[in-house]
């Protein structure tokens, strides 16, 4: 053998020998020397050899043996008839076809579709999310944003295993801060300066002037109605009081109907001091106050919505220096222009770049007065602000402060940030010229968003700031878009006595992130629902494996019930993954795991229907991945691999493993005892179990639940679960109940008025009747109508056979009163 570069062994003088044993033991010993296996190239002297053997050489001459073998599996095909063949030649072999393997995709504001989802740096996301203006307490219509967002992040990190640099802003310098803390600043001095009724009365009504011409001139059918329901608080204490002063009242009767007449006008109180003495104030604390308070609640809120925390928190007042840089940096680059000591965006010749585009998102909307105006600010709309600008389209991205405001210095004078520039700078600072995500509600899209996109593309010289702009759907309260503005919301802190942080976040997975979501009672109800349904398949399955068995008996063999099962737990699990990559669709995935349980559960009632215990194996295996997708949902934080916390979340580590095996001890001994009881008829110990079951370890949050022929199954559930269930019951027993007296109340009297009927003679019946009959005969029967017409045929016909049940009737009744006696 040999390679290019060695020669080939000289087999010539072996080709000689004609016998084969001879040959083979002559082939040995010249190999013996030398290093046959160096090569991988037979040569034709190999060749000629190898066919000189009609088999392999005998076992004694080894290096021959050797050298055959590998002559064999490089040349198999040379001695077909070759014992060797085959058996150190591995057959070919080929990778399965598979399948389609699905990819993330998200819904891109950005193209209006589905894209998929490729970060710019490997593994790594990089995710700018608008935080709050925190000027008023955070309601549902935020929790729809951070709680769905919430959700997202939380798949990408936990499911999709991406990692997450997430970051979020708090908008604490704008015009609806501004103007609050003026507000709530001078209606603050005024109370303190206690004053009058008669003060309170006059304010009020010259406070109610110009509210009432608002009011008259307001178009938008929502803000009109908040309006006038504000206008109807003030009228329903403004009557009181005025009566009361005409009426000459005593002090103490008037004053306090001027102090509810303060309480219910303070809006517009506050806000026609603000018109009048608003530019006296002029301290910036006072404008950090507000936002300082209301940011403390917001993160309250949401640690109580179970919301995470972002990875980095930027707020607008720690960013002043870097946002004066910013718009710095866009007006020498030749997109911003200074005007009166503000300086606006000149969006026309963004547009008209080659590299940019104006409105990404929403191109249509270009022109739209009203959004650009609201985005500008209350404060930023007069004419003299408008008048400054080169087109109407551009916007602020610093303003010169008016008396009344707060202000920084800047290269343009005293000033403060515009909304829009907020975010560039700050997100810019953090994430850099090109971010993967950015998000926020869906009615930020524009102006906010596209203006974002525009400064922030102008300052980088890029057209790729945002690569997937994700926008959460509206939050409806009976199909009215929430707002702070408009006072049609319902705070966080409202939801939450109403609903857990578990409930609420289910009601959001039950939805699309990107779609409207009505919070209503049936909302609600059917999160409560869903929460129920999945925690009683994770108590059961808990119980199921608490059944005593050694560590070997955990393993059962699988029947067909147990493959089905099976086969249905990877096609859900299937279905979720794709529901996933689907935009992250939390909604079909809920639905995926909800028929699993639904699965699960007919598969446990077949198996104890059967009077066979359940594989303990497959039903761990598939309530684990159902408490890991909820883990992943944010829905639970519990350290337990299968289910729900149990006690709140401090207690929830070990209270299960804690108390178990002594509530188990109790339902042991409590089954002997009602065994006992029944087959001893002792009715007042089977009384005291019931009372055990049903009144006292509800108190403490455990269930028993009785199953005839099976031991008793031992849940541990919160209290208040519980004691609501326990209502729920009595009220269900109780109407029960009463439906059962009335129907028991409602046969007695239709006995009493057919025993009532039964006592009349029949010749009575109709004689009582003189509105419809003048004359009768001798049994009482009618024979002319009320005005003295003989009863045709027809009409006699149908009172005889009344006549005649009625006969029957009083000679039942006669019967019975003789049987009676």
């Amino acid at each position: 053998m040999s390679t290019s570069a060695e020669p080939a062994f000289e087999f010539g003088f072996l080709l000689q020998i004609s016998e084969e044993a001879p040959l083979a033991a002559a082939l040995n010993d010249y190999l013996a020397p030398r290093s046959y296996l160096a090569g991988f190239c037979p040569s034709q002297a190999d060749h000629r050899a190898f066919r000189l053997l009609r088999g392999p050489p005998h076992p004694r001459h080894v290096h021959a043996l050797r050298w055959y073998t590998h002559i064999a599996a490089l040349q198999p095909d040379l001695h077909p008839e070759s014992s060797m063949k085959g058996k150190r030649v591995q057959p070919p072999w080929s990778p399965p076809a598979g399948t389609n393997v699905p990819s993330l995709h998200l819904y891109n504001s950005l193209t209006r579709a589905k894209e998929p989802f490729v970060p710019q740096k490997g593994n790594r996301v990089t995710w700018y999310c608008c935080g709050p203006t925190v000027y008023d307490a955070s309601h549902m219509g935020h929790a729809r944003s951070y709680i769905s967002f919430d959700i997202l992040r939380r798949i990408l990190k936990d499911y999709f295993k991406y990692d997450v640099l997430y970051c979020i802003n708090i908008t604490d310098i704008d015009d609806k801060i501004i103007r609050r803390a003026r507000q709530n600043h001078l209606l603050d001095q005024y109370k303190k300066k206690q004053p009058k009724a008669a003060q309170i009365l006059q304010d009020v009504l010259s406070a109610r002037e110009p509210f009432k011409a608002a009011l008259a001139s307001t178009t938008d059918p929502d803000k009109k109605q908040m309006m006038e329901r504000l206008d109807a608080a003030v009228s329903a204490a403004l009557l009181p009081l005025q009566a009361a002063a005409e009426g000459k009242a005593a002090h103490e009767i008037v004053q306090p109907l001027a102090e509810v007449l303060l309480e219910n006008s303070k809006d517009l109180l506050s806000d026609w001091l603000d018109k009048q003495f608003g530019s006296e104030v002029t301290e910036n604390s006072i404008f950090s106050i507000l936002p300082s308070y209301w940011e403390g609640e917001y993160h309250r809120d949401m640690e109580a919505l179970n919301v995470l925390p972002p990875d980095a928190l930027t707020r607008v007042s720690e960013y002043v220096p870097e946002i004066v840089e910013f718009v710095r940096r866009i007006v020498s680059n030749g997109y911003g222009y200074e005007s009166n000591g503000s300086v606006y965006f000149d969006t026309l010749k963004f547009d008209g770049s080659p590299q940019h585009s104006y409105a990404k998102l929403v191109p249509e909307a270009v022109g739209d007065q009203t959004a650009l105006q609201e985005g500008e600010g209350d404060l930023s709309i007069s004419a003299d602000r408008l008048s400054e600008k080169k087109s109407s389209k551009d916007f602020a991205l610093w303003k010169a402060s008016k008396p009344g405001e707060p202000s920084w210095d800047s290269p343009w004078g005293k000033g403060r940030p515009g909304w829009h520039i907020e975010c560039s700078a700050m997100a810019g600072s953090i994430l850099g010229e090109s971010m993967d995500i950015h998000g926020g509600g869906f009615d930020l899209r524009f102006p906010h968003h596209d203006n974002e996109l525009a400064q922030s593309e102008a300052f980088f010289q890029n057209d790729c700031w945002v690569r997937y702009f994700l926008h959460t759907g509206h939050l409806t309260i009976a199909g009215c878009k929430m707002s702070k503005s408009l006072k049609n919301f319902i705070t966080i802190k409202d939801a939450l006595a109403k609903n857990t942080a578990r409930q609420l976040r289910l009601a959001f997975l039950m939805h699309s992130w990107k779609d409207t979501l009505d919070y209503s009672s049936n909302t609600m109800e059917s999160a409560v629902q869903y929460e129920k349904f999945m925690n009683e398949f994770f108590l059961n399955v808990k119980d199921i494996l608490r059944a005593p068995t050694d560590i070997a008996g955990r393993f059962e063999k699988w029947e067909a019930a147990e493959m089905e099962l099976n086969n249905s737990f990877y096609d859900k699990k299937t279905a979720v993954h794709e529901a996933l990559c689907d935009n992250m669709d939390t909604r079909t995935a809920m639905e995926e795991m909800r028929v699993l349980v639904g699965l699960s559960n007919g598969y446990i009632a077949g198996r104890k229907g059967a009077k066979l215990r359940p594989n303990r194996m497959l039903l761990e295996g598939i309530a684990t991945y159902l408490t890991g997708m909820l883990k992943v949902f944010g829905a639970t934080e519990a350290s337990e691999s299968i289910g729900f916390p149990v006690g709140g979340q401090s207690q929830s580590i070990d209270l299960e493993s804690t108390v178990m095996p002594y509530l188990t001890v109790l339902s042991d001994f409590r089954e002997g005892v009602r065994k006992i009881a029944r087959e001893q008829k002792v009715t007042e110990l089977l009384q005291l179990c019931d009372v055990v079951r049903d009144d006292t370890l509800p108190e403490l949050g455990v269930r028993l639940e009785d199953h005839e022929g099976l031991p008793t199954v031992v849940k541990l559930v919160d209290r208040e679960t519980l004691l609501k269930e326990r209502e729920e019951k009595k009220q269900m027993e109780a109407e029960k109940k009463k439906k059962k007296e009335d129907a028991a109340r409602r046969k007695q009297e239709q006995e009493m008025l057919k025993l009532a009927k039964m006592k009349l003679p029949p010749g009575q019946m109709f004689r009582t009747e003189t509105e419809k009959y003048s004359k009768f005969d001798e049994t009482g029967f009618p024979t002319h109508d009320a005005e003295g017409k003989e009863l045709s045929k027809g009409q006699a016909k149908k009172l005889r056979k009344l006549f005649e049940a009625q006969e029957k009737l009083h000679a039942d009744f006669l019967q019975m009163k003789l049987s009676g006696d």
